[in-house]
């Protein structure tokens, strides 16, 4: 990915742990890696194509001074944050921190801290079987996308489905989503448990019935086995109703760990199961 780099912009601002620091202020010193594809302002040598360091530059200076934090740690995740919604083109950013006049009662030239975040693609399924289930679906989709730290790209179409593992319910609508996020995996799903609870399901019956079900199907091309959370979903190779609506938005990526595209593993259970 291209780059845009600002080196050690000077600003005055009200961050540390010490009182006097909030009260008198000190000197800082930013310095930002832009991951930026810059292959469409290098042709056209069209501003808008790009992004405007000068303005960038004025944007996080006042954004650097809105709030007082104790720690640098604070302000660099919260100017990150800031620049990743607030500027469409960059992908990721990484921040680097410098506080000069830190009191340590040593000599030295800096103390400074320095984070990379980006956004991520994630692939959400979706579920219902309670209720009127196209209205759950995008009452879930319009929860989601209500959150700052992830957008909704593409939406599937809806699939009527059979129950599995529990037969005794009403069938299924079945969907999914590409959304993409600055929360990590286990923040992903925390926040996605959270909808569920707000769409009123209740967790009765292993595989039961639910007003809404939300599961992180894909996420970048990560593999993990945490407790929280295990990425790609373990059984989304063994799911029609899974691959048919991830099918839809995203038939060509690969499963990370099969290596096989959506649309292969769609094809091969589909010859002996009907959706």
């Amino acid at each position: 990915m291209d780059k845009i780099y600002v080196k050690d912009l000077e600003v005055y601002a009200f961050h540390g742990v010490n009182q006097q620091e909030k009260d008198m202020g000190q000197r800082f010193l930013i310095s930002l890696e832009l991951s930026v594809n810059l292959n469409a302002p290098g042709e056209s040598d069209d501003l808008t194509q790009t992004v405007n360091y000068a303005q960038l530059c004025y944007d996080v200076e006042k954004k650097f001074n809105e709030d007082k934090f104790d720690l640098i740690e604070k302000a660099a995740e919260e100017l990150a944050k800031f620049i990743l919604l607030n500027y469409e083109l960059v992908e990721g950013v990484k921040v680097k921190l410098k506080k000069p006049w830190a009191p340590i009662g040593k000599p030295l030239d800096h103390v400074a801290v320095e984070i990379e975040r980006s956004w991520h693609t994630s692939y959400i399924a979706i579920g219902s079987n309670m209720g009127d289930k196209e209205s759950n679906l995008n009452s879930a989709i319009e929860l989601i996308n209500s959150s700052d730290s992830i957008k909704v790209v593409k939406i599937s179409k809806f699939y009527e489905t059979e129950p599995v593992g529990y037969l005794d319910q009403d069938s299924f609508l079945n969907g999914a989503l590409e959304v993409k996020t600055l929360l990590t995996p286990s923040k992903l799903i925390k926040f996605l448990l959270e909808k569920e609870k707000d769409l009123k399901r209740e967790r009765m019956i292993k595989w039961g019935p639910r007003t809404i079900d939300l599961d992180i199907i894909l996420y970048d091309n990560l593999i993990t086995c945490d407790e929280d959370i295990i990425i790609p979903h373990p059984r989304m190779h063994e799911r029609l109703f899974v691959l048919k609506p991830l099918s839809d938005i995203a038939p060509y990526i690969m499963h990370p760990i099969l290596n096989k595209r959506i649309v292969e593993l769609m094809n091969k259970i589909s010859e002996n199961k009907e959706l």
